[in-house]
């Protein structure tokens, strides 16, 4: 804790990046405070900010997880796989908006001023509808897997670096191990109880490798990752890239899944499950992270620069 009288990290009208739980937000500081003796809190610096776009004003505490300085706003803006809130918040503006326009569609059918007897085709707002009315699922990424995700997107979008590939150990390799672990928690279980855990966990498992081969191509590399991937793929074209990539990409998953979640058609109890089974695996990697996650990203060559800035 920094002495009381250190002045604070963060000036007003300092531009920043900003944690709102697992997502990124570029965001200004109004004001900071050093708070002491409260109950509702812990000592330490606060800070009133403003994410840009948005109306309410929140307070954040100013630690270095939740907290990054403001020259990493340069022209790359916020990581694009951080931004699934501000979709989901469209889709609330969509969803009340829609609501209204239904209310007063409805009156005007009541005093006879809506003479259409044709069924309405279903709008993108009816679809957006359905979309909220889906169990949510919101994963908790703790905060120094935050600040690995931040560094993973400084590495390769402003340092220009490429994570070493193949990883080892492998995203397969990763789960395998965790599947391992669980399955060691269950030795005390009952035969039957404990064979139900060992067949969730293994769809788990599997069903987030099989997430992670589909999505990374679509949603999970950055622009300057494609020219390695295509190469990767072209050199490995019998391959799963769950077999070559590692926990620098299989996180990066993580951010994505509450919308890949929502477009599936679990109940709220199968979502419950994923979420428990999300939070272990997502503490199994933060126990594990030095041993996890690459320590130093390999120098992009001048020729493979220059062909990802032409493409």
């Amino acid at each position: 804790m920094p002495p009381r009288n250190e002045p604070l990290a963060f000036a007003v009208e300092e531009k920043i990046l900003c944690f709102h739980g697992p997502m990124l937000y570029e965001a200004k500081i109004l004001k900071g405070e050093y708070w002491e003796g409260r109950d509702e809190a812990e000592d330490g610096p606060y800070y009133f900010v403003h994410y840009k776009g948005w109306k309410q004003t929140s307070v954040i505490r100013g630690i270095k997880s939740s907290l990054r300085k403001g020259a990493h706003t340069s022209a790359n803006k916020i990581p694009p796989f951080m931004q699934n809130l501000k979709r989901q918040e469209e889709l609330s503006a969509a969803n009340s908006a829609q609501k209204t326009k239904g209310s007063a569609k409805k009156l005007a059918h009541d005093s006879g001023t809506d003479r259409s007897r044709k069924r309405p085709r279903e709008s993108t707002a009816d679809k957006e509808e359905d979309f909220l009315k889906r169990p949510e699922i919101r994963i908790a990424i703790p905060d120094s897997l935050k600040s690995q995700l931040v560094e993973d997107w400084e590495n390769v979008t402003k340092n220009q670096k490429l994570v070493t590939l193949p990883r080892s150990p492998t995203v397969s390799e990763i789960l395998d191990k965790f599947r391992t672990s669980v399955r060691e928690g269950t030795r005390k279980k009952g035969a039957r109880e404990k064979a139900g855990l060992e067949d969730t966990v293994n769809e788990v498992v599997d069903g987030l490798i099989l997430y992670f081969d589909k999505a990374l191509g679509n949603i999970l590399l950055y622009r300057f990752e494609r020219q390695q991937y295509v190469k990767i793929k072209n050199e490995n074209p019998d391959k799963k890239m769950s077999d070559i990539y590692g926990a620098e990409h299989l996180l990066r998953l993580f951010v994505q899944l509450p919308t890949l979640i929502a477009h599936t058609n679990m109940d709220q109890d199968a979502v419950n499950i994923l979420k428990d089974y999300f939070v272990q695996f997502l503490q199994y990697l933060e126990k594990n992270q030095k041993q996890l996650f690459l320590a130093e990203y390999e120098n992009a060559s001048p020729d493979y620069i220059s062909v990802s800035k032409a493409t």
